[in-house]
């Protein structure tokens, strides 16, 4: 590839940006050997062996809770229901406006 300047205003900024980069070869200057066995860090996977049973008591206990039980109405619905969410107490209102509740399987 060959890099030819243009003149003019529009075409003062020549910077790398602007440039294909090159490729990771041996032929190149900044080559880094990739490593056939490399290890990656996956952040955010949590595997519990806890029976239904737990998640089912949990479930109930929203039921005993309004704002839980608010919450995961909401959560089966399909659209924004602006009364539930006016009946949320305020800091469950504004946690719940900010997207702060994730549910999985029904629970938050």
């Amino acid at each position: 590839m060959t890099i030819v300047h243009k003149a003019g205003n529009i075409h003062k900024n020549d910077d790398g940006l602007s440039r294909w980069a090159l490729a990771n070869t041996a032929d190149n200057s900044d080559y880094v050997p990739l490593e056939a066995e490399s290890q990656i860090a996956i952040e955010g996977i949590n595997i519990t062996d806890i029976g239904t049973e737990f998640f089912e008591e949990v479930r109930e206990s929203y039921k005993q809770d309004n704002n839980c039980h608010i919450l995961t109405s909401l959560s089966d619905k399909d659209f924004k229901d602006t009364f539930l969410v006016n009946t949320l107490d305020k800091v469950w209102k504004n946690s719940y406006s900010e997207g702060r509740f994730h549910f999985f399987d029904g629970i938050i």
